[in-house]
């Protein structure tokens, strides 16, 4: 999925609709997620204790994940029309640095009275364990 932003109107989405999106996720993304949050927790943050704990390597924070939801919606379903206003996340395995992970994003339902998609939000790692997943509830405005 290129940069551009989608732009989908209510019309144009159906249940069933999917968006996807991969990325790598970097000490250096959580190292800046730690400045920007304050969490220096050291499971995020030092890889010996990480693995000291029983992890293979420093854990992602599930915040950190759970904002590539917001890439999701904002940018690709439904992207410029987007009023993301409700996210469930429940994090379910841990996410260590250098993982590859896939963003996914499914259209469950549509509400035509007041233009809100239900969107089912699943993050992935590459042995296909799910890392997070939840309910995203979003407007689709009309400009």
């Amino acid at each position: 999925m290129d940069k551009e932003i989608s732009q989908y109107g209510f019309n144009d989405i159906h249940i069933g609709l999917e968006k996807i999106f991969q990325i790598t996720v970097t000490e250096s993304m959580l190292d800046n997620f730690a400045q920007l949050s304050g969490d220096f927790n050291p499971l995020h943050t030092d890889k010996e204790y990480a693995v000291s704990s029983g992890f293979d390597g420093r854990v992602c924070h599930g915040m950190l994940l759970g904002s590539f939801f917001s890439r999701l919606i904002g940018m690709y379903l439904p992207g410029k029309q987007a009023l993301h206003f409700s996210q469930s996340l429940k994090f379910v395995n841990p996410c260590i640095v250098n993982e590859k992970v896939t963003i996914k994003g499914e259209v469950l339902d549509k509400s035509s009275a007041t233009n809100i998609i239900t969107i089912k939000t699943t993050i992935i790692n590459e042995s296909k364990k799910t890392i997070v997943d939840g309910i995203a509830y979003v407007k689709v405005r009309d400009n």
